[in-house]
C-alpha cells in the first residue's frame, strides 16, 4: 500500500539518512512523488497509528537507536523560482547550492549558509544559521501542510524564530516551500565570503569525520569548545563516538558509533562542564525516538 505514495525502501541503516552516519536501521524510507501523495501518505500512517517524521538531509539528528517507524523524505520537492531579489524554494532543495547560485545572481543574504549541510525544510525548521546570521533574516513566509491536511501561509512574524528555533519545531507543520527577500550586492564580494569562510571551515573543524557540526550551543559570553578543552575532554570516547582534537565542540564518529554511544558522551561533558564551571551545556542537536 505505502508504495503507491512514492519510492519507498525498507531496512536502511541510518548512516545513509544522517550526516553522524551512525550504526542502525530505519524500518521504512518514502519519498512522496507530489503534494498529493504526501497527503495521502500521511492519512493513511496517521489512520494506521503509524510513528513517523520528515527529515531534511539528517545534519542535526541523533538517532537514539533503530526506527521502528515511517522516515518521510521531501527530495522531490525541488521546485526553485527567482524574480528579482525574490527567491520561492520548495523544502527538498539543497540549502548550501542555494547559496551558492543565489551568489553567483548577484544575490546576498545566504553566504552564512553556503557550509550548511541541510535541505530548505530542514533550515526552516531548525533556524539554521552561521556567522551571527540564520534564516529567520532572509524569510518572509512559508507555506506549510498542517495536521488536517490544509495548505497555510505564515509570514515571518508567525514562526517565532530564535537561536535554532522555530515554531515547527513544536507544532505537527510541515514546510513545503519558503519565499526569500535576498538583496543586491556584489558578485564576486558574496563568492568571496564563501570560499574564505570555506577555507576557515577546512583549518578548524574536523571535516574528515561524520559529525553534525557543533553539539552544544555557547553559553552567554562562553564557548562551548573553549569549556570542553580546558577540561581535557578532546579524545574523550564511547564506542566510536568521539570528542573531536580538532575542535572539542564536535563529536564525531569514528566508524560505528551509535546513537547511544553520542548521547552519552554528551552527557559526560555535560556533567563534566557542570561540575567544574556549574554551566549547564545546551544541546544544539535533535535526538529522535
Amino acid at each position: 500500500m505505502i508504495e503507491t505514495f512514492g519510492k519507498t525502501l525498507y531496512n536502511v541503516p541510518i548512516k545513509d539518512y544522517t550526516t553522524y552516519k551512525l550504526d542502525g536501521i530505519i524500518k521504512m524510507v518514502v519519498y512522496p512523488d507530489d503534494l498529493e501523495k504526501l497527503k495521502d501518505l500521511l492519512k493513511y500512517l496517521k489512520e494506521n497509528a503509524i510513528k513517523h517524521m520528515v527529515i531534511g538531509n539528517g545534519s542535526n539528528l541523533i538517532f537514539k537507536e533503530d526506527y521502528d517507524g515511517v522516515i518521510i523524505k521531501l527530495d522531490n520537492f525541488k521546485g526553485l523560482e527567482i524574480k528579482d531579489n525574490i527567491v520561492r524554494v520548495e523544502a527538498g532543495y539543497n540549502l548550501m547550492k542555494l547559496a551558492i547560485k543565489t551568489a553567483n545572481l548577484g544575490l546576498s543574504g545566504l553566504e552564512f549558509a553556503a557550509g550548511i549541510p541541510a535541505t530548505i525544510g530542514g533550515a526552516v525548521y531548525m533556524n539554521a544559521g552561521a556567522y551571527k546570521e540564520d534564516m529567520s533574516l532572509v524569510i518572509s513566509e512559508i507555506t506549510v501542510l498542517d495536521d488536517n491536511l490544509n495548505i497555510r501561509v505564515l509570514k515571518n512574524e508567525d514562526l517565532d524564530f530564535s537561536y535554532r528555533h522555530s515554531l515547527l519545531q513544536k507544532s505537527n507543520l510541515i514546510c513545503l516551500d519558503a519565499t526569500l527577500v535576498l538583496k543586491h550586492g556584489d558578485k564576486q564580494k558574496s563568492l568571496d565570503l564563501i570560499y574564505d569562510r570555506k577555507r576557515r571551515r577546512i583549518e578548524s573543524q574536523p571535516l574528515d569525520f561524520p559529525s553534525a557540526g557543533s553539539v552544544f550551543r555557547n553559553p552567554d559570553g562562553k564557548f562551548a569548545g573553549e569549556l570542553i578543552e580546558s577540561l581535557g575532554l578532546k579524545g574523550k570516547s564511547v564506542g566510536d563516538a568521539v570528542v573531536s582534537e580538532k575542535h572539542a565542540n564536535f563529536i564525531v564518529n569514528m566508524g560505528k558509533a551509535k546513537g547511544k554511544d553520542v548521547m552519552k558522551l554528551i552527557k559526560m561533558i555535560q556533567d563534566e562542564v557542570k561540575e567544574n564551571y556549574d554551566v549547564k551545556l545546551k544541546v544544539e542537536q535533535e535526538f529522535v525516538e
